[in-house]
């Protein structure tokens, strides 16, 4: 037992488990809905989810230094409908240039929510329920109410949803998709082996702990906000490469999306663990429950957003009772293993 919980540790227990979980689920739902498994509704989850997997990997370095950002929908919104309205007067902006605009204007407005939490010490979730607000309310008076719509995007824009890097019988590995998969590598990477993410893991385990100890915990925190809101930044350019229409409600929702992805991914509400991995798996599962829900005549609307609402409550409880137990016993273990290699070497 002991060797067991040397090689893996909670995360990964519970990363495996929600594997088994979705394939549970996807198994289920093939046999009350027909026809589950065509090419046109998983081409459709990879498109979805990227989105919301974008947003979950931001939420998830916010997490880890136990903050919210509850904004990240409305930078989505405010994202999507600025490019859009840049790429309809200029519709020859190339599109890297379109995604460093995006990025630009999101990590703006993280910007904002870092200051105020990291050197204002405002509660990040009095501070981004104020910007979500703020936001979504400057989107409105500044668009007017006149929607981007696909007719005054370019071609390049417009079919970049489609575009597949290669396909399978009819199932395709889109480029939104691997854009998602792209950013979870490198953030994964961050975290484990980087300073910075080592700092975020450690901020969010002891706050008065790392300030002792002299870290840079207001930078961090507000280096965590900047990038959360350019992964936003990025995912509304996303949206409007999916959907191509964007009025003053593009992105309402999203922050609640991704923070159940996140707290089902097992990322902590009270920082300092989880993992991009979990977050990713969180939104896939996430993901494919909604798509699920809506494709079952069975469920009405109220009770989608009901099963969600019992998901988040349920991730919680079982990161309070079952993780964080399996968790202390993992440290008790390898103390003992490494006490015991320490004897040896006497």
């Amino acid at each position: 037992m002991k060797k067991i919980l040397a090689h893996f540790n909670p995360e990964q227990i519970r990363e495996s488990f929600l594997v088994l979980l979705i394939l549970v689920f996807v198994l289920f739902f093939s046999t009350q809905i027909p026809d589950y498994f065509n090419p046109r509704f998983i081409n459709r989850i990879s498109t979805s989810v990227a989105v919301i997997g974008i947003l979950a990997v931001g939420q998830t370095l916010v997490f880890l230094t136990r903050n919210f950002d509850l904004s990240i929908g409305s930078i989505t919104g405010v994202t999507a409908y600025l490019v859009g309205q840049q790429l309809w007067y200029h519709p020859g902006i190339p599109p890297i240039l379109s995604v460093v605009l995006a990025i630009g204007i999101g990590m703006l407005m993280g910007a904002i929510n870092g200051v105020l939490v990291a050197y204002g010490k405002v509660p990040s979730i009095i501070t981004t329920i104020g910007t979500l607000a703020i936001y979504r309310t400057f989107l409105v008076e500044y668009s007017h109410a006149v929607p981007i719509t696909t007719n005054l995007l370019p071609d390049w824009i417009v079919n970049l949803n489609q575009v597949a890097l290669f396909s399978f019988h009819g199932f395709e590995f889109r480029v939104l998709f691997g854009i998602l998969l792209l950013v979870s590598i490198i953030f994964q990477f961050i975290l484990r082996y980087h300073r910075f993410g080592r700092l975020l893991y450690a901020i969010g385990s002891n706050p008065s702990a790392s300030q002792i100890a002299g870290f840079p915990d207001r930078r961090i925190v507000f280096q965590a906000f900047l990038i959360s809101g350019g992964l936003a930044g990025l995912a509304g350019f996303m949206y409007l490469v999916r959907f191509g229409n964007i009025m003053v409600l593009a992105g309402i929702g999203l922050e609640f999306s991704s923070i159940a992805a996140v707290v089902v991914g097992g990322v902590s509400n009270m920082g300092g663990s989880g993992t991009i991995i979990g977050a990713f798996l969180g939104s896939l599962f996430i993901d494919i429950l909604q798509n699920s829900l809506y494709r079952s005549l069975a469920v009405s609307e109220f009770w989608r957003d009901a099963i969600l609402g019992m998901l988040i409550l349920l991730a919680v409880a079982i990161d309070y009772l079952v993780i964080g137990h399996l968790r202390k016993k993992w440290a008790r273990t390898g103390f003992q293993l490494k006490s015991e290699e320490t004897s040896n070497v006497k």
